[in-house]
């Protein structure tokens, strides 16, 4: 199939050609060919964005709550009606096997447009104060033109929970997809024109870092969100903090599954793929360090190996595979730089530790499982991004949180035990913004990004990070 040419962009409710002659190769990481050339939108075509998404604002900040949620139901059904296609064209583009892509991105992300259609409904904008004879109103109105940044490893996803937030609080959006993962994002452009999205409240240019820091300047944007590495994370943080715009931003992370005494390990053994190396470990959550108390230290790394072992793994185009490719040739060369720093640093890989050797096209990784390690090793304390587990063992539990908390991340983790009050006891302790006990994942609930894993809060309810607040004093009578 030839590579498409997409060198257009989504503003004021159309797809037009870009003003920049800049493009961007994306390559299919399983087969390393060239799918489609997209426009690496120029600091014009951000600024035609960022207007129209001004124009806009003032309507749709006006709106009624319960409008903006049923236009949020119609995003969400007209999201579901193309979600095949979205799904394919995400496979395609960033590698993720069907399982990842299908269930916990795009399925997800029309729940996500779903449950915010349910919160804006609940807004209140105005509420009355009284107090000792005296009156004044508090007013929460959206903050403005927000602008939208997401990786390229679960692009639906992240994008959904800004986007579906940002909408539900009366904000309007520019949103860049990551260069990686482009044409997905105008399928969901088809999606909002269906559902009647108003012209300019979403618009969305494609790019590479010289887009997204275009938008982080522009002077029409009032909040920037960010999902992506610590260090970009940083630079963004930076630029907002000088303009006093407020920023949201999930970054990396290092996550621990810290196994306990009475830990379960068929129940650990069942959540390996979706807990500790989903979609080839490219994902922030993951628990790619693995705890395990020093006498049962055996059986959990057996129980890793063999897991890891029996995996299909493959084209993620196959429904069977669960661990594919990585993104990019970029990707697989600091996987593999990391790995060698593993090696040289004296840990010993008792699986993996290689490309394999039948897929010698696609950016394949084969899994690996690190012993013999110590905390201060990079393969410790760096997120690796990449198929990559390191199994140590703790000498009791005192260590096992010490170990756990051993880390600049905070972002997520998992407790695993048979006494349940004990592991939630024990999960308190933990230095990160999300506990799973035994990989139980419950209702969608806010939580924060501890240490260098970002700033803000994460969840489709935390409306208050995409609104600001006017007091408006009233005389008695």
């Amino acid at each position: 199939m030839p590579p498409r040419a997409m060198l257009q962009m989504y503003v004021d409710g159309m797809i037009k050609p870009t003003h920049s002659a800049q493009t961007l190769d994306l390559i299919n990481p399983a087969t390393e060919e060239l799918i489609a050339v997209v426009a690496a939108g120029g600091v014009m075509d951000v600024d035609e964005a960022v207007m129209a998404a001004r124009r806009a604002l003032p309507g749709w900040r006006g709106s009624e709550p319960a409008e903006r949620g049923n236009v949020l139901d119609a995003i969400a059904d007209a999201y579901e009606s193309r979600s095949q296609a979205i799904a394919s064209l995400v496979t395609m583009e960033n590698g993720s096997p069907w399982w990842w892509t299908e269930q916990e991105n795009v399925h997800f992300a029309a729940q996500i447009y779903r449950q915010a259609a349910t919160v804006a409904r609940q807004i209140q904008p105005t509420a009355q104060i009284q107090r000792e004879g005296k009156r004044s109103l508090a007013c929460r109105e959206g903050v403005g033109v927000v602008a939208a940044i997401v990786p390229w490893n679960s692009p639906q996803v992240l994008l959904a929970l800004k986007l579906a937030t940002a909408l539900a609080a009366g904000c309007t959006v520019v949103a860049k997809p990551s260069p990686e993962t482009s044409l997905d994002a105008f399928v969901l452009a088809e999606a909002f024109d269906a559902a009647g999205v108003p012209p300019g409240v979403v618009n969305i240019v494609t790019g590479a870092g010289e887009t997204g820091e275009a938008l982080i300047h522009h002077e029409g944007v009032d909040k920037v969100s960010f999902t992506g590495s610590t260090a970009v994370g940083r630079s963004i943080a930076s630029i907002c903090g000088n303009k006093l715009r407020p920023v949201s931003a999930e970054l990396g992370g290092k996550s621990a599954a810290l196994i306990l005494e009475d830990a379960d390990l068929g129940t650990f053994a069942s959540l390996i793929n979706r807990e500790c190396i989903p979609y080839s470990g490219q994902v922030c959550f993951s628990c790619t360090r693995i705890l395990a108390p020093r006498r049962r230290f055996t059986d959990v790394l057996e129980t890793v190996v063999e897991t890891l072992a029996s995996t299909p793994f493959g084209d993620p185009s196959d429904k069977t595979t669960v661990i594919g490719p990585l993104v990019s040739a970029r990707q697989r060369d600091r996987v593999e730089q990391l790995i060698r720093s593993g090696l040289d640093d004296g840990a010993r890989p008792v699986l993996g530790g290689n490309r394999p050797s039948d897929y010698p096209v696609g950016y394949y990784v084969a899994p690996t499982v690190f012993v013999d390690v110590q905390p201060q090793m990079r393969i410790f304390q760096e997120e690796i991004f990449g198929p990559v587990l390191t199994v140590l063992p703790y000498d009791d539990e005192e260590d096992g949180v010490r170990l756990h908390n051993d880390s600049h991340y905070g972002l997520s983790g998992m407790v695993f035990g048979r006494d349940v009050t004990h592991a939630t006891e024990v999960a308190m302790r933990l230095e990160t913004g999300q506990v799973l006990v035994n990989g139980y994942r419950g209702p969608p609930t806010p939580h924060a990004a501890f240490k260098d894993s970002g700033l803000g809060q994460a969840g489709v309810d935390r409306l208050a990070d995409y609104q600001r607040v006017k007091a408006v004093t009233q005389p008695s009578g």
